[in-house]
């Protein structure tokens, strides 16, 4: 395992970035109460920070409002086996500034889960500030590189 220098973190997360895009699935793991609770998502990063779109009324933003801290899971199919974990801490975002500047951040369509646009209701953001990443290859036996905040 390689710790992730602060002069190589801009470069790490560019690598990071290209990885989650080539994963097939994406899980997110919360805390409801004291039991854990995981879902597939489709997040998006923005340099160090991660974004997830979903609705306020979901599960998974109640509990990050009741608990902010998250694991997530980025799963690379064949042949590269890239495995990229996240930890950090979550918050979830409803004011219309953010949910505008974040609406053209993501890498997908949201008009086909939010055809009002941005300024929905039943539209917010969720910001992930990780506090560890870490990206390897063949399910974090090869080539493991870890960056801590």
């Amino acid at each position: 395992m390689s710790r992730v220098s602060a002069k190589d973190k801009n470069a790490f997360f560019k690598d990071v970035e290209t990885a989650a895009k080539k994963s097939v699935w994406c899980a997110l793991a919360t805390i409801a109460g004291n039991e854990p609770r995981v879902r597939m998502v489709h997040p998006t990063w923005e340099n160090d920070v991660l974004w997830i779109a979903t609705g306020p009324g979901t599960a998974k933003a109640r509990q990050i409002e009741q608990n902010e801290s998250v694991d997530i899971q980025f799963q690379v199919a064949p042949d590269a086996f890239i495995h990229l974990l996240v930890r950090g801490k979550a918050a979830v975002f409803n004011d219309a500034v953010t949910k505008s500047r974040v609406w053209d951040v993501m890498d997908y369509d949201l008009f086909q889960f939010w055809p009002d646009g941005p300024e929905s209701g039943e539209y917010c953001v969720v910001k992930v500030v990780p506090s560890r990443v870490e990206l390897s290859e063949m399910f974090g036996i090869m080539n493991k590189r870890v960056w801590s905040a």
